[in-house]
């Protein structure tokens, strides 16, 4: 089967019972934000800008899982922010198994390996070894902390962890390859502690998937590559969605970054034209999400939003209308419900009704649509069917080609703050017309996307320093 049979049957089942209840509208999966710090500023992610006076806030532990009571959505995302970071993550996680629900950690990757160290120190024994070793082997743990691990007791042994579960996935964001991820998440060496916890997760024996969404500067085929590397690491499933101007995401791109908008985000044509092979796509990858998503990914088909179905909670309660627009917060998820006029938001016939859902296809919006049949055409229900049920595509082999051309940024020397720490380290040359680490020559460049880190400031402050060092010597 493509995807797990329990998991499946858990959906379906929750599907049915609420048409044979005639239930307007249900939960399929709760966005549950605990908090919205980060570690990283993402290039195109409006949360930050959207909720800064809120990010030291965090939602209790008990109202978390009160949450996903009162909407009984039977798959909780965690999101924020960064979800490691929430202090009770572990206890929100195994107070959600206690549920029977199932759960994605949409996470940066960054603490993954520190979350799974804490599970190993936990439930180590002598039988364990040969793990242990297959992770010293491949770098994946230091000595050090190997021998932390064996050595773990009290707290350590004692402590709730994140232990792998049939009914959990590690959902690890990857926006492209080395060069590219790297860029969008504003911070050198991510990708590289992604693919580390990815492969640490499955020798362990937890299940892993990765979201990614794609922008205007997005190469096509950069994505059939990422695809194909994650498949040679036995990554269990891919969720990707188009980036779409909304408006958190706008402002933080238009007044942090400098950036117009319209140079990074997709409209609804240039949507078709990135997703064209999602199809293909499909039949090669894991790819979450109906086929009948993908048809209208690919501009085959039309569907309507049925954002109401995929709601989110966060530290100022329901949100709503969706995950990205935000028109108001609601105390309970009946209210939101109730109060919403879904009929005024989404495209229908081609027509936006409300111009800010004139560019959207995200997966939250129209990725229940078809499960829930709410454009049936004949055999949309064979469709998702046979995509279910079908075998799972074989993992793509491992070679050293794909391994290069995966690592293809700061690994190699070419990460997107090269050629400004090359001009550092040769001031004469950065004076003598050295190319902008901000530009290519003859198109816009994925760091046009507005690296606006400690990182990138601290070199190009060195670099001007280097410059008015020099010309004041001649």
């Amino acid at each position: 089967m493509r995807f797990p049979l329990a998991l499946t049957v858990k959906i379906a089942s929750h599907i049915v019972k609420h048409k044979i209840a005639r239930t307007p509208k249900f939960a399929m999966v709760l966005q549950l934000e605990p908090l919205h710090t980060c570690n990283l500023t993402c290039t195109g992610c409006g949360r930050i800008r959207e909720y800064s006076t809120n990010l030291k806030d965090m939602v209790p532990l008990e109202q978390c899982l009160g949450a996903a009571t009162e909407c009984d959505a039977p798959m909780v995302s965690i999101c924020g922010g960064e979800p490691l970071i929430y202090p009770k993550i572990e206890e929100l996680i195994a107070g959600l198994h206690e549920q029977g629900r199932v759960i994605y950690v949409c996470t940066n990757g960054v603490f993954m390996r520190k979350k799974m160290r804490d599970y190993l120190s936990a439930v180590y024994t002598p039988a364990m070894e040969p793990k242990l070793q297959r992770l010293l082997k491949e770098q994946l743990i230091t000595e050090k902390e190997a021998e932390a691990i064996r050595k773990a007791e009290g707290a350590a042994k004692t402590k709730v962890v994140i232990r792998p579960s049939k009914w959990m996935y590690w959902n690890v964001h990857v926006d492209g390859l080395e060069y590219t991820h790297d860029l969008i998440v504003e911070r050198e060496g991510v990708f590289k502690e992604c693919i580390a916890a990815i492969k640490m997760a499955k020798i362990l024996g937890y299940q892993t998937a990765t979201n990614t969404t794609v922008y205007k500067e997005t190469d096509v085929q950069e994505l059939e590559d990422m695809f194909k590397y994650l498949s040679s690491l036995e990554v269990d499933g891919h969720t990707i969605s188009p980036g779409y101007d909304y408006d958190a995401a706008k402002k933080d791109m238009a007044k942090r970054l400098g950036r117009d908008p319209k140079e990074f985000f997709l409209t609804r044509e240039m949507t078709r034209q990135k997703f064209a092979k999602i199809q293909e796509w499909g039949k090669m990858f894991t790819i979450f999400g109906t086929p009948v998503y993908q048809e209208f990914l690919a501009g085959k088909r039309e569907l309507t939003c049925t954002a109401w179905a995929i709601p989110t909670y966060n530290v100022r309660g329901w949100k709503a209308p969706c995950y990205l627009m935000t028109d108001g917060h609601y105390g309970g998820y009946q209210e939101m419900l109730g109060n919403v006029k879904w009929e005024n938001y989404g495209v229908v016939d081609g027509k936006a009704r409300d111009p800010r859902c004139e560019n959207c296809m995200v997966h939250c919006g129209y990725d229940p649509s078809g499960a829930l049949g709410t454009n049936y055409q004949a055999g949309d229900n064979w469709k998702n069917f046979a995509y279910n049920f079908g075998s799972k595509p074989k993992p793509v082999a491992a070679s050293v080609e794909l391994e290069k051309r995966a690592y293809n940024g700061t690994t190699i020397g070419k990460g997107h703050l090269a050629e400004a720490k090359a001009a550092i380290n040769s001031p004469r040359a950065a004076m003598n017309g050295a190319q902008s680490v901000f530009q290519r020559k003859g198109h816009h460049d994925h760091d046009e996307a507005g690296l606006d880190t400690t990182q990138r400031d601290e070199v190009l402050a060195k670099l001007d320093a280097a410059k008015k060092t020099e010309v004041k010597a001649e």
